[in-house]
């Protein structure tokens, strides 16, 4: 290019390191990575057994921990994995109670698991 302009694959890095520090091309990667594993389960014919409780709630206590922390790519995939239902996360009172997770003011802020480690480390 004349004049000084960035050529074509500058200006691959730099739209390639703009994706990755978004997070969109790391999401990208997850979602294609839950297709090929979907489309090779559908080949086979092999169906999911289905999910149990105890595998629904550990699997919310999981979402949980994910979102918070941002692992948007990791949920995209694991979701459709585990075969968790399509449905809004479940509400984290009726989760606690489940689980008899005693909480206050300030474990509210983080996910369950972290609650759940700091009792059985205070239990010990």
């Amino acid at each position: 290019m004349a004049g000084g302009g960035a050529t074509v694959e500058e200006l691959k890095d730099v739209l390639r390191e703009t994706l990755e520090n978004r997070g969109a091309l790391g999401n990208v990667r997850a979602h294609l990575r839950a297709e090929v594993s979907n489309a090779l389960e559908d080949r086979t014919g092999l169906k999911r057994p289905d999910i149990s409780n105890e595998n629904l709630i550990i699997n919310e206590l999981i979402r949980e921990y994910l979102v918070f922390n941002r692992y948007r790519s990791t949920l995209s995939v694991m979701l459709p994995e585990s075969g968790q239902p399509d449905t809004p996360p479940f509400d984290r009172d009726f989760l606690a109670r489940e689980l008899r997770v005693r909480e206050n003011e300030n474990s509210r802020k983080l996910p369950l698991l972290y609650t759940m480690l700091s009792n059985a480390q205070a239990n010990k």
